[in-house]
C-alpha cells in the first residue's frame, strides 16, 4: 500500500477514536444529568410532603386552640403511615394577656432535612371548649356560581 493510503487509514482511525471519546463524554453528561434530575425530584417530593405536614399540624393547633393542643396531642413524635419517615416537634409559647401564642412546628425527614414554620395564633375566646365555626347564614355556592356566570355572559 502506498503512503497516502496508510495516512488515510491512520486519519480514519484517529477520527473514530475522537468520535468514540466525544460519544463517551456526551453519554456520561446525560447520565449525570439524569441522576441529578432524579435526586432533585425526590427532594422536591419530600419538601411538598413536609409542607403539607407542617400545614396540617398548624391547622390542628389552630383548630384545637394553642392552650388546649398540649392537653390533646403529643408535642413530638413520628407521623403515621405513610409519612413515618417524618417526625415532628411542636413548641407553643404562651404570651402575656392580649398577646398571641408563638407556635413553632419543626418537621424532620430521616434523610436529615429539616423544615420549620413559626406563626402567632390568638387564643380561643369564650368559655366553650370548641365554639361552633359556621356562618350565620347558609352559603348557596351553586346560586352564586350561576349568578356569576350569568354576569360574565354578554
Amino acid at each position: 500500500p502506498s503512503a497516502s493510503i496508510r495516512r488515510r487509514r491512520g486519519f480514519a482511525l484517529v477520527d473514530a477514536i475522537v468520535a468514540g471519546l466525544l460519544l463517551a463524554v456526551g453519554l456520561a453528561a446525560i447520565i449525570s444529568l439524569g441522576s441529578r434530575a432524579l435526586s432533585l425530584q425526590q427532594r422536591g417530593e419530600r419538601e411538598v410532603v413536609a409542607a403539607s405536614l407542617l400545614d396540617e399540624t398548624l391547622a390542628t393547633v389552630l383548630m384545637e386552640g394553642p392552650a388546649d393542643y398540649p392537653k390533646l396531642h403529643s408535642m413530638s413524635g413520628v407521623f403515621d403511615e405513610p409519612f413515618s419517615a417524618f417526625e415532628y416537634e411542636v413548641s407553643i409559647e404562651d404570651g402575656a394577656p392580649g398577646v398571641p401564642f408563638r407556635v413553632e412546628v419543626v418537621v424532620r425527614h430521616e434523610s436529615g432535612d429539616s423544615y420549620r414554620c413559626e406563626t402567632l395564633i390568638a387564643p380561643k375566646l369564650g368559655e366553650e371548649p370548641d365554639p361552633p365555626r359556621q356562618p350565620l347564614e347558609p352559603i348557596d355556592r351553586e346560586a352564586a356560581l350561576l349568578e356569576q356566570s350569568a354576569e360574565d355572559q354578554p
